[in-house]
């Protein structure tokens, strides 16, 4: 994986499963827009803190490591983009 650790904005979500999780639909990253089919979450606790990570797979089967601290979205890396 290429690691980027870049602060993205995400642009559209989605909401999957029956506890209606969020997930990102799609992030604006070096300009262009990303758009995502489909994710996993994680969540990675550390004592009282948490974050959560997500594996962003795009229309183009390019993976994209996501993660959110509170309100802030982190392009953590990717695998198979351009």
């Amino acid at each position: 994986m290429t690691k980027i650790n870049t602060e993205v904005t995400v642009s559209a979500y989605y909401f999957a499963g029956r506890a209606m999780r969020a997930f990102p639909r799609a992030i604006e990253y070096q300009g262009r827009a990303v758009t995502f089919v489909e994710g996993l979450r994680y969540l990675v606790g550390q004592g009282q803190a948490s974050t959560q990570l997500y594996d962003m797979q795009a229309d183009d089967a390019s993976t994209y490591r996501l993660q959110r601290t509170g309100g802030q979205w982190t392009l953590l890396g990717t695998r198979g983009a351009y």
